[in-house]
């Protein structure tokens, strides 16, 4: 690998950030830019672009100007559009699957079909393109049914209706929204696992898992957000349950993306759930999950710019060393997240510590402070020797800093540690 490598990573939130700094922090990596990127990330070093993560043209021609190495592509939007076909058409070396295998996010129906066809453990579903149909449908499955919306949904599109009436209610409003088909499925019960695969020409290798927390309020209670938090390792997964995890769904992945010879040499997120007969996928993303990069990062010990360059070379991939520590983040939402919320809320100063970082989303600059300008602000992070401390140490934090017009969960981690902030 050569050094003083120049490279670009796709997109602009926490996720993004995390990704900049893994990246920077290599010693073959000079500079690393980051397109459109936010205010945030600068004083970590980040180089931020006014540049679209779906201008694919002018990112091309930034790469050409910059003598860019190659790309990482952050968000699921860019990668379901065909960025990573658009460069490579243009010989540019980038990092993610092309728009056929980033199907497997981008439509929820290709997904369950895949998955069926290549004998992975998943819900019972059924496709539906009208109203009608759905609604007809319904008397095939027991309540409570799972509804998604076929297409990407920002972590949104999906709903677990409790009642008959509810189902009928929500599968009349993803009509009415414009969704040209939904699919339905059998409620699967048991704890949620998020499981990251590095996808090379040559091999694969999986980074260590973490859970997300996707409910906007404690107590998992709250409409569905993009992840309010995570944390990793996850001490309460039997070896076992892993072990199965590895043997009954990525072997059948990876060899299923092999055997339909896609173009996948990037990230693959399994949603896993573990169910009383075994663990089974929930979806399919084709990149980084936000905010589990966030806290999975930090604890892989390898050069990530070395780990991505290998893979897209198709060298074999090294061994992913990972460490001891345990990692948390605490997503910061802006209050009324995810529906109505507010912007323009003045940040408090966060200062980097040995223990502590922080990884900015949806912010702006006014007047050198930083603002809220989404609906995820930033994600603060601790680490330490056990995910306790490393629990106490980021609420304690946040209990120190005055926040208006935010909101946090006070109980990221507790499915591990059962404590509660």
């Amino acid at each position: 690998m050569k050094d003083k490598q120049k490279l670009l990573v796709i997109g602009s939130g926490g996720r993004e950030h995390a990704i900049a700094k893994k990246l920077l922090a290599s010693p073959h990596v000079a500079q690393v830019f980051c397109a459109p990127g936010n205010p945030g990330m600068v004083e970590d070093g980040i180089v931020t672009l006014g540049i679209s993560e779906l201008d694919f043209e002018a990112l091309k021609g930034f790469c050409y100007e910059e003598e860019i190495d190659w790309t990482f592509v952050g968000p699921e939007n860019a990668l379901v559009a065909g960025i990573v076909d658009s460069f490579e058409a243009d010989g540019f070396k980038i990092f993610g699957p092309d728009k056929r295998a980033a199907k497997l996010e981008g439509s929820k129906d290709f997904a369950m079909r895949f998955m069926n066809k290549h004998a992975i453990p998943t819900a019972r579903f059924e496709t539906y393109q009208s109203s009608e149909t759905a609604l007809a449908g319904l008397a095939h499955f027991t309540e409570p049914v799972v509804i998604k919306a076929d297409g990407l949904a920002a972590g949104k599109g999906v709903v677990i209706a409790t009642t008959k009436a509810d189902a009928e209610k929500e599968i009349a409003l993803m009509f009415k929204k414009g969704q040209k088909q939904i699919v339905l499925s059998e409620f699967l019960a048991g704890p949620e696992y998020s499981l990251f695969v590095v996808v090379g020409k040559n091999g694969h290798r999986i980074l260590p898992l973490a859970q997300d927390h996707k409910r906007a309020l404690d107590d998992d209670k709250g409409a569905n957000t993009g992840g309010m938090g995570a944390y990793s390792p996850l001490p309460q997964l039997a070896q076992a349950d892993y072990e199965k995890m590895v043997t009954e769904v990525v072997e059948p992945t990876i060899a299923g993306l092999r055997a339909e010879d896609f173009n996948y040499c990037g990230i693959l997120y399994i949603g896993l759930i573990l169910t009383k007969t075994g663990p089974k996928v929930i979806e399919y993303n084709v990149r980084l999950g936000d905010p589990e990069t966030q806290v999975v990062l930090p604890r892989v010990e390898n050069d990530l710019a070395l780990l991505v360059e290998k893979a897209l070379s198709g060298e074999t991939l090294p061994e992913i060393k990972v460490s001891q520590e345990a990692c948390i983040g605490v997503v910061i939402a802006a209050e009324g997240y995810p529906g109505q919320y507010e912007t323009g809320q003045v940040l408090p100063t966060f200062t980097e510590t040995e223990q502590l970082s922080f990884d900015y989303a949806n912010v702006a600059e006014k007047e050198h402070e930083l603002i809220g300008n989404g609906g995820r602000i930033v994600t603060v992070l601790a680490k330490a020797e056990t995910l306790a401390k490393a629990q106490a140490e980021v609420y304690a934090f946040l209990a120190t800093k005055e926040l208006t017009g935010c909101y946090y969960r006070h109980d990221i981690g507790t499915k591990a540690t059962q404590k509660k902030y």
